[in-house]
C-alpha cells in the first residue's frame, strides 16, 4: 500500500469511528515472552523479543527451548538438593537464565543474539553467548557459518579479527599484547570456533559479521566477554555460498 493510500485509509477509519461513536480497532501485535520463576530449589528466567514472538514457528521453537531449559535446571537442582541433604550440607539454590535480543530484523531474516547463564555450584555462575538466525521465507533456522565456504571466510577475516581482538585486549589490559608471548591469552583464536552473528547497516542485507566470545576463550574470566564486529568486504562476500549471496552486501 502506498503512503497516500495508507493516510487516506486512516482518515476514513477515523471518520467512521467518529460517526458511529466506536473507537477504531487497535492493531494488536503478538508480544515477546518473559518467564521468571523463583522457588527454594531454583530460579529460572527466559526472555525473547516481540520480533521473535510474531513468527509462529520461531515462537514455538523458543517456547520449547524455554521448557527444556527449565526442565534441565529443575532436574539438576533436585539432584543437588537431595545430595546435599544426604551429605548434611547446605544446598545453594541453582539458577538458569536465557535472554534473546534482536541483532537485525530484515525482510527475509531475523537475527538474534542470546546469552545463557547458569549457576550449578562453584565459585561463580557460568555464562556464554549464543545465536539464532531465522529464515522467514523457509520458516526455519539456518546456522550462520553454514552460509559460507569456511576456508574462504577464514582467509578473509582472520587477520582483521586478530587485529580488532588485540586492540580490545590492549584497551582492557592497559598494555600492548606481546606477539612473542607464551601466554595463551595473548594468542589469537579461531573466530569460526566462536559464536557468529549476522548484522546489517542498510536494513536490507547482512553487511556485518559479529564474533561473540565467552569467558576464558580470549582472556581470563575477569576480562569478561569479547564482541568483535567486522564489515562484509568483497572478500567476505566472495566467501558466501551462491545460494545465500543475495542476502549479503558489501558494507559501505
Amino acid at each position: 500500500m502506498r503512503v497516500w493510500q495508507a493516510l487516506a485509509m486512516g482518515a476514513i477509519t477515523a471518520c467512521l469511528a467518529a460517526s458511529t461513536g466506536l473507537a477504531a480497532p487497535a492493531k494488536i501485535l503478538p508480544p515477546g515472552r518473559s518467564i521468571s520463576i523463583a522457588n527454594p530449589l531454583y530460579s529460572f528466567d527466559y526472555e525473547y523479543p516481540a520480533a521473535a514472538g510474531r513468527i509462529p514457528a520461531l515462537k514455538a521453537w523458543l517456547d520449547k527451548d524455554a521448557a527444556n531449559h527449565r526442565s534441565n535446571i529443575a532436574g539438576q537442582a533436585k539432584d543437588a538438593r537431595d545430595e546435599a541433604r544426604k551429605d548434611k550440607i547446605t544446598y545453594i539454590s541453582y539458577d538458569s537464565s536465557t535472554g534473546w535480543q534482536v541483532v537485525t530484523d530484515l525482510p527475509g531474516w531475523l537475527s538474534l543474539s542470546g546469552m545463557e547463564e547458569e549457576f550449578t555450584g562453584g565459585a561463580h555462575p557460568n555464562h556464554g553467548p549464543t545465536a539464532l538466525l531465522w529464515n522467514k521465507k523457509a520458516g526455519r533456522q539456518v546456522k550462520a557459518l553454514d552460509m559460507f565456504d569456511t576456508a574462504a571466510l577464514s582467509a578473509a577475516i582472520q587477520a582483521p579479527f586478530c587485529a580488532a581482538l588485540n586492540k580490545e585486549r590492549e584497551e582492557r589490559r592497559g598494555e600492548p599484547v606481546k606477539p612473542d608471548s607464551t601466554d595463551d591469552f595473548d594468542a589469537c583464536i579461531d573466530p569460526l570456533k566462536e559464536v557468529l552473528i549476522l548484522g546489517s547497516a542498510d536494513h536490507a542485507h547482512f553487511t556485518r559479521i559479529g564474533i561473540l566470545i565467552g569467558p576464558y576463550e580470549a582472556g581470563p574470566y575477569a576480562e569478561g566477554d569479547y564482541d568483535i564486529t567486522l564489515k562484509v568486504t568483497p572478500e567476505v562476500l566472495a566467501a558466501v555460498k551462491p545460494a545465500w549471496r543475495s542476502a549479503f552486501a558489501v558494507s559501505r
